[in-house]
């Protein structure tokens, strides 16, 4: 369609790589920087990425290192600024030619590939093609139709953690101020488990480690995530406790390289070196394996306890600082061997290996991600965790705690800021009381809800700040037919992605100044915040010209749009907020615990921690204390003939956008439908390896669902599973497939048959 074409799609495989980063991480970032602008631009990029008075990478949350390095980003994150900061441009006479059609049938990574927004775009009704349309008719379109609905219940405002602090607080106020709770975000697809394990646990839905922390641990836990592609920052971290002699468990389904060795190209010994073994044990475990991991591993703290009475609990934390304990101690022994080895797929003795690491270390952090979060069970599993920590003290104290790892730069902060559709109510009374409006109380619709609610007929207007919610959700037909359900589709965006060509009967595009781009305001150059998995607070400065004149801030789009909509009740000074962000973050420091004197504190270099109750043993619980819990083992029911597949992303992949077709380090290039199998599996399920197969899903509702021309690709796999790329699996699961308690769609446990093409079918 144009000159920038997708990468042909021709499978070759090498081995998978067995060290991360090093000298070919920086010559792939610098690669696709050049591609996409100049050497000037991308020095100017690249040297001010998270640095004290440049912009935070929007790659990742994990936090910035006290002495930060003049390059301070990974291969990942030089990859996704560049791309923010491409010279490829999106005009009206783009979308002139292209039909909207045209645009859908086109891969996501050619949508991504033509670069920046420049102008506001609108789809009519029963148009082909999108449209140039002013910024007041854009912003009065959407007013008019929100003032039209019949409830405010029936909009929703969703968002990605692209978004900052300040945006978000304003978003959350016009919405709340409009009528609705209806805040879903891309949390509720990822982290939600973790919020709400750790909120019955521990009463904050946070980590209560810092970078300090993962420095001066004695054993660190990396718990169904990869590194090496999907927070690189973080390898550099597990260096450093590595010299200082900390010892690392990788628990995985797949060897990922990052865990294996890493390279650090900052240093020599990352340049002509072998670099660092990361891990020191590799649990290869089932997909869905880690309760029973951990169940188990509690089981032996306590049978060593009985062994060797006084030596092994911290039997005064349990006393003075947890309740629960003899439940739990009673229901823990149930787990036998038998069922934990199954559901784990490891053996004892790797098993018993690690209890003894356990016994000999004081000092523990466990660190997770979607792999725990995105099963059925992953509250229960987050929970068990938490338990193993009580077990020994390893919380409020230097050196241990919990760590999710966030892969979104300020999906933390969003919910901090009241991006959530059910806010403790001291949040909405202290809004409320700020700007003198009564906030709704009843709960509004995540992500998940927010679909059925569209598919139904109950949500007539979706708006889109940042994020790519077509892709990023389940059950992608259902949701992309919900979507074009709506009366009102709108995507503030920096770049053009899915959720542009899956639109209601009317759509809006409006396009944002992206976290690179200078913001000017009335009152001069304004700078922005966010927080990263750690609890950081920080500013972010754009130093880039922005990419056309037509842009407006996010908070100015909101600001402008919630004075059109809302008027002058309540009384909300929108037009200062945008002139001026200090203004936001005066609001907010008067609304948001920990964010007193905000603007102040947070100019100083390095920003601001805010302070985690737990590690003041204060635990905002039902009980007041961190609360033990009896977590039933479960495992997935794999039939004979079928696997348990994850969905992952790529190494060369943002979220849901490819930067190429390539895995480099799984050795999978020029091809994403393709989907990796242990070599044992394959002989038992008479498949070889490259053959062409789809995949099939079949769940409790006997609906059949169905991913085609997926290239078969041997793979040391743990056994009974299988991997391959979302958002092309999403198609897999069930909108109504979803964690207990968090609602987050089971991503990570799908259960599936490879199915195998007739040949005249295996034209991919």
């Amino acid at each position: 369609m144009t000159s920038i074409d997708d990468p042909a799609d021709d499978l070759s495989v090498t081995p998978p790589k067995t060290w991360a980063a090093g000298v070919p991480g920086v010559v792939h970032a610098l690669e696709y920087s050049l591609s996409q602008t100049s050497a000037k631009r991308t020095a100017l990029t690249l040297l001010n990425v998270n640095q004290t008075e440049g912009f935070d990478c929007p790659g990742c949350a994990w936090p910035e290192p006290k002495h930060r390095h003049k390059n301070e980003y990974c291969e990942n994150g030089a990859k996704h600024v560049s791309d923010e900061a491409t010279t490829r441009r999106v005009t009206r006479e783009f979308f002139a030619t292209h039909t909207v059609d045209e645009l859908d049938a086109t891969s996501d990574y050619w949508l991504n590939q033509q670069g920046r927004l420049t102008e506001p775009m609108v789809k009519r009704p029963g148009a082909t093609h999108y449209e140039p349309i002013g910024w007041d008719a854009a912003l009065d379109l959407i007013a008019t139709t929100l003032r039209g609905l019949d409830s405010p219940n029936e909009a929703l405002f969703y968002t990605s953690g692209r978004l900052n602090n300040e945006a978000a607080f304003l978003l959350q106020l016009f919405a709340r101020a409009y009528g609705t709770n209806n805040l879903p975000d891309c949390s509720n697809m990822c982290h939600e488990s973790s919020g709400s394990a750790l909120n019955q646990t521990l009463g904050v839905g946070k980590g209560s480690v810092s970078l300090d922390d993962i420095y001066a641990a004695d054993l660190i836990f990396v718990v169904g995530q990869n590194p090496g592609t999907n927070h690189p920052r973080m390898l550099s971290a597990l260096e450093e406790a590595k010299r200082n002699g900390a010892k690392v468990v990788a628990v995985n389904p797949l060897p990922e390289a990052g865990l294996i060795r890493f390279k650090n190209p900052q240093v020599p010994r990352g340049v002509i070196g072998r670099g660092t073994a990361i891990a020191d044990h590799f649990l290869q475990i089932r997909p869905g394996g880690d309760l029973a991991l951990f169940q188990t591993l509690n089981r032996l703290l306590l049978e060593a306890e009985d062994a060797a009475p006084g030596t092994v609990l911290d039997h005064d934390f349990i006393r003075t600082q947890t309740t629960g304990f003899d439940a739990f101690a009673a229901h823990t022994g149930q787990l036998g061997w038998d069922a934990a080895l199954e559901a784990t797929g490891l053996t004892r003795a790797a098993i018993e290996q690690v209890h003894q690491q356990v016994l000999a270390s004081k000092k523990i952090i466990v660190c997770w991600a979607m792999g725990l979060t995105q099963h059925k069970h992953g509250v229960p599993t987050i929970r068990e965790i938490v338990d193993f920590l009580l077990l020994r003290g390893n919380l409020g104290r230097p050196g241990a705690g919990v760590c999710p790892v966030r892969g979104h730069s300020n999906v933390q902060g969003d919910r901090t800021m009241g991006i959530w559709e059910r806010m403790p109510q001291a949040f909405l009374d202290a809004l409320g009381t700020e700007f003198g409006f009564t906030p709704p109380a009843a709960h509004g619709l995540d992500s998940v809800a927010a679909i059925r609610a569209m598919r139904d007929g109950q949500a007539k207007v979706f708006v889109g700040v940042a994020g790519n919610f077509a892709r990023a959700t389940p059950d992608s037909a259902v949701t992309e037919a919900a979507l074009r359900q709506c009366a009102l589709t709108v995507q503030i965006s920096t770049k053009l992605n899915r959720s542009h060509t899956v639109c209601g009967e009317t759509a809006l595009i409006l396009p944002t100044l992206g976290r690179s781009d200078r913001d000017i305001q009335a009152s001069g150059e304004q700078f922005v915040t966010v927080e990263d998995s750690m609890s950081e607070v920080h500013a972010s400065r754009g130093r880039l010209d922005p990419a056309s004149p037509h842009l407006l801030s996010e908070v100015a789009i909101i600001s402008r749009l919630a004075q059109r909509t809302l008027g002058a009740t309540p009384a909300i000074p929108w037009a200062e907020f945008e002139a001026d962000y200090n203004t936001v973050r005066d609001r907010i420091s008067r609304v948001v615990p920990g964010f007193e004197n905000f603007t102040e504190r947070v100019a100083r270099p390095g920003g601001l921690r805010l302070i985690n109750p737990v590690n003041q043993g204060i635990y905002r619980t039902a009980s007041g204390k961190a609360e033990f819990t009896c977590n039933d083992f479960t495992m997935l029911a794999v039939p004979p003939g079928h696997l348990l597949l994850q969905s992952l992303r790529s190494h060369d992949q943002w979220n849901t956008i490819p930067y190429a077709n390539n895995d480099r380090y799984r050795g999978i290039h020029n091809a994403r439908r393709v989907v990796m199998v242990n070599p044992d599996d394959l002989a038992e399920l008479g498949l070889a390896d490259r053959d062409v197969v789809d995949l099939v899903s079949v769940w409790h509702d006997g609906v059949e669902r169905r991913a085609e021309n997926f290239v078969v690709v041997a793979y040391p796999a743990s056994r009974g599973s299988a991997a391959a790329y979302y958002p092309e699996t999403n198609v897999l699961v069930p909108l109504d497939s979803v964690a207990d308690i968090s609602n987050t769609p089971t991503s990570k446990g799908i259960v599936v048959r490879l199915e195998p093409r007739h040949s005249t079918d295996q034209g991919s």
